[in-house]
């Protein structure tokens, strides 16, 4: 395969997990992501390790505040000695609401919190297994490590990677991180500001692009009909568009009116108009929607700025074969390339 393509896989019966990761190796795939939605992400990556022999496994994105830093730093050892060494712990903040809402934990400030997570992560995975540590004393974490010990760990450390919808996030990956995973609807104009964000960070750290990996997520409806293809796409960009705290975001493109109008029809249940707030130049600034090669002609320009990509179909309001052509075309039109 000419590039790094990763997959968005959740979880599913073992033998269709063993007979899908087989068909991304047999592709040449580099690596699957297990998000956390409706369920956390590391029995899944368990199960791809246990499928797999090559694929990067990643968390993508585990919520870095809904578990104690212990129990992220101890599943992603787990993860990685169970996969040989091939865990990418992917940690992210996620939206206030589901933090608050759903989990019922502290969000606090955000940035401050995921840095706070990241660095106690890292700590314990590369020196839990040595004494060293003692206590911890951070704003949102109070531990007193001590008397602790973890098993020695199968190598000295795990690659952590941060999404970023915002430029302050894109600041503190370059900052902290190993890598960086762009929101999945990241316009081109963000990727060619961020891509400078991030110089600006990693420069001011002392840091080399070149240790620095950064893959780039956008949503992809390719079909002969470009209009079809549009529509079918509407969805998964009026989907993120209706989360209100991603309102800026979408201003910040000229947008903010339309997010706002999604944001309301989705707050009283009213898909239809959900749908119809969002045009389709709104729809082809977020996601690839289009002919392959107009799809050709995006992703070449996203390779500008990424090491790696992922590239996933259309995801809400669409029937399931039509999803799976959708992601048939981005295996023929990039994969097999």
């Amino acid at each position: 395969m000419k590039h790094e393509y990763w997959e968005l896989v959740q979880a599913m019966p073992a033998a269709e997990m063993a007979e899908l990761m087989k068909r991304f190796e047999d592709l040449g795939l580099y690596g699957v992501w297990a998000p956390q939605l409706h369920s956390p992400p590391f029995p899944t990556l368990a199960a791809m390790a246990m499928a797999s022999t090559r694929l990067k496994l990643g968390s993508g994105i585990a919520l870095a505040f809904t578990r104690s830093p212990m129990e992220t730093a101890l599943s992603a050892l787990d993860l990685d000695r169970i996969s040989g060494g091939r865990a990418v712990l992917g940690l992210g903040t996620g939206v206030r609401t589901w933090n608050e809402n759903i989990h019922g934990i502290v969000y606090g400030k955000p940035v401050a919190h995921l840095r706070e997570v990241v660095n106690t992560v890292r700590a314990i995975i590369e020196r839990g297994h040595s004494g060293e540590l003692g206590r911890i004393d951070g704003e949102y974490h109070k531990l007193d490590l001590g008397a602790f010990r973890s098993r020695k760990p199968l190598r000295g450390s795990i690659p952590i990677y941060l999404p970023a919808l915002f430029h302050n996030t894109v600041f503190v990956a370059g900052q902290i991180a190993d890598g960086l995973l762009g929101h999945p609807v990241w316009s081109l104009k963000k990727m060619a500001e961020y891509d400078r964000t991030l110089a600006d960070s990693l420069a001011a750290s002392g840091r080399e692009r070149s240790n620095f990996h950064v893959n780039l997520w956008n949503y992809v409806a390719i079909a002969g009909d470009r209009k079809q293809a549009i529509d079918d796409i509407r969805g998964t960009v009026a989907f993120y568009s209706s989360v209100a705290q991603y309102e800026k975001y979408y201003a910040e493109h000229g947008f903010g009116a339309e997010a706002r109008a999604a944001a309301e029809a989705s707050a009283r249940g009213d898909t239809a108009a959900m749908l119809r707030a969002i045009p389709d130049e709104m729809v082809t600034t977020f996601a690839i929607a289009g002919t392959p090669d107009e799809a050709r002609a995006r992703v070449d320009k996203m390779w500008r700025y990424a090491d790696s990509l992922t590239l996933s179909p259309p995801q809400y309001f669409l029937p399931a074969a039509r999803l799976n052509e959708y992601r048939n075309a981005i295996v023929e039109v990039f994969y097999k390339a």
